[in-house]
């Protein structure tokens, strides 16, 4: 099931194109097991927390001061995106995933296990089990997995970092994410060529 805030109704042709439900943000909070998060950053406290209490959630958000505005705990490193979102959904198991990809490369990067092409994607959490069930949904959409770690190291993988949204094999993303310093960072919309 997908959802939107502008209603169901709006999500016909997404409906029609993918083969699945469409249903308000707490309906669609309600319908799945795992629930993937794509917001723009600044509105991820209208996520209805109640409806994701117990759920896996899949954080895929970035930050755009440009379109999100200023938000100072991100801009100083105090946090990341995904501690914010957790500390909202206090009761969901929060993953980062899938926010270092543009749409277009999910749809055309996965490849089968064992692939001498295969792209991997980084991920962060705190719960065990959560990360793998999200491994294994990584793995069937067709990319390899870099554990982070916890999410307070997701901030490595997120906007303007070396890692984000570029096309690394499993060793070469480790080896990026693990020299990525707080000072680390690559021109803005460069990972747009």
């Amino acid at each position: 099931m997908i959802s939107n805030s502008r209603g169901p109704e709006t999500l016909r042709s997404a409906v029609a194109a993918i083969k699945c439900k469409s249903g308000s943000v707490e309906e669609a909070a309600k319908f799945g097991d795992v629930v993937f998060l794509a917001i723009p950053f600044s509105n991820y406290r209208s996520i209805p927390a109640q409806a994701l209490a117990g759920k896996i959630v899949v954080d895929a958000n970035n930050y755009y001061p440009d379109r999100d505005g200023l938000i100072p705990e991100l801009d100083s490193g105090e946090a990341t995106t995904s501690e914010l979102t957790a500390a909202h959904l206090k009761d969901s198991r929060i993953v980062k995933a899938f926010n270092a990809i543009m749409a277009n490369d999910l749809e055309k990067d996965g490849r089968p296990r064992g692939s001498k092409d295969r792209r991997a994607l980084p991920m962060a959490g705190d719960d065990k089990a959560a990360k793998a069930v999200v491994t294994q949904l990584m793995d069937e959409f067709g990319f390899d997995v870099v554990d982070a770690g916890e999410l307070s190291e997701g901030w490595r993988f997120e906007r303007a970092r070396p890692a984000y949204c570029v096309p690394f094999k499993r060793a070469e993303l480790a080896e990026v994410l693990a020299g990525t310093t707080r000072q680390s960072r690559t021109a803005e919309y460069s990972w747009r060529k």
